[in-house]
């Protein structure tokens, strides 16, 4: 379901809307929803950054589990005390958004390997899970760190990231659902773990996806061809006994 309820700036210059006004339409659905992703297509105007630090303080105050990325890590890059210790957040950085949140955070992004420095950024956060993309994505939360290194696929397409981002938003709910024991289950996994295992998920879905697509579409490849992959993906790595990973 499509909700219209993020407006963009000149609505607010015409006095229609405030940036409290049109969060709390969002706000009020929050108690139907298990985790929420904030970023994708959300854009750098002032209204839509403020729009969405009001949704997150109130997730936050929630519990929600979330996921941040795109234009929503423009918002932490320029806000970073909004996440800051919120241990079920997730970020999702490229390499040139990971560069940027470690200049914000004061930290040299070539003191240490990559694992290191992603750790480090992790732990700047105050424990928020870092998923930092690229050829291997190094998965920490300052405490615990994993390489996510299956085979993807050899082109990069814009918008790619966002099966990344679905996936995670899926899981993320999916640890609620944990929680609520939907399912019969020990409950033995700690919050700690079930984020991490939530992101190294989505990380092997999308490298999956993006292998697969490629091995179709070759260097036609779009991000959509990614989407289509995804419940192949999920039966072939969580529901097969010794996948060929």
């Amino acid at each position: 379901m499509v909700h219209p309820y993020m407006r963009q700036s000149h609505h607010a210059q015409e006095g229609i809307q405030s940036a409290e006004e049109i969060s709390q339409k969002t706000i009020d659905l929050l108690e139907r929803l298990h985790a929420i992703v904030i970023g994708p297509g959300l854009g750098r105007d002032s209204l839509m950054q403020d729009t969405a630090a009001h949704i997150i303080e109130a997730a936050k105050a929630r519990g929600m589990p979330m996921v941040v990325d795109a234009d929503g890590l423009f918002l932490v890059q320029n806000r970073p005390s909004i996440i800051k210790d919120y241990v079920k957040a997730i970020l999702t950085p490229n390499k040139a958004e990971f560069a940027r949140l470690c200049k914000t955070m004061q930290i040299d992004p070539q003191d240490g390997d990559e694992l290191e420095v992603c750790a480090k950024l992790a732990r700047a956060f105050g424990g928020v899970t870092i998923i930092q993309k690229g050829p291997k994505d190094y998965i920490s939360n300052g405490k615990q760190t994993f390489i996510c290194e299956l085979e993807g696929g050899l082109k990069r397409s814009g918008g790619q990231g966002d099966t990344l981002t679905g996936s995670l938003g899926t899981f993320l709910a999916w640890t609620r659902a944990y929680r609520e024991r939907i399912w019969n289950h020990d409950n033995s996994l700690s919050d700690s773990e079930l984020i991490s295992l939530s992101a190294f998920g989505a990380a092997a879905v999308t490298r999956y996806c993006s292998r697969v697509a490629y091995e179709k579409k070759g260097r036609a490849l779009q991000a959509s061809d990614l989407s289509v992959e995804v419940g192949n993906a999920f039966k072939y790595l969580f529901e097969t006994e010794n996948p060929k990973l």
